[in-house]
């Protein structure tokens, strides 16, 4: 389980630390009160939902596959996550 930084902190996280923890928490990873700070986020931050929206899809997808995904496609759509995740992003939540 991961405890990050900001989790014994109050208050709202900014999308700059949301971005930070989305991943780690769509995949179960985040400890409780990370993943309540995500979720409280998410729920008014829309631009933060749709990023994590498009994560799960993806993750969602790659799970279907047949075959094993190759770990330099898996390191790529991390990558493209991560630009999508990080371009643009709000210091603090819902603000355009």
């Amino acid at each position: 389980m991961i405890l990050w930084p900001w989790s014994r902190m109050r208050g709202v996280l900014s999308c700059r630390q949301a971005a930070r923890a989305i991943q780690s928490y769509l995949d179960g990873e985040a400890d409780d009160v990370t993943g309540s700070a995500v979720v409280a986020h998410l729920e008014v931050c829309r631009q933060c939902g749709m990023k994590a929206a498009t994560y799960e899809s993806i993750k969602d997808a790659l799970g279907r596959q047949s075959s094993p995904v190759e770990p330099e496609v898996v390191t790529r759509l991390a990558a493209f996550v991560d630009e999508l995740v990080h371009s643009g992003t709000p210091e603090e939540p819902g603000t355009p």
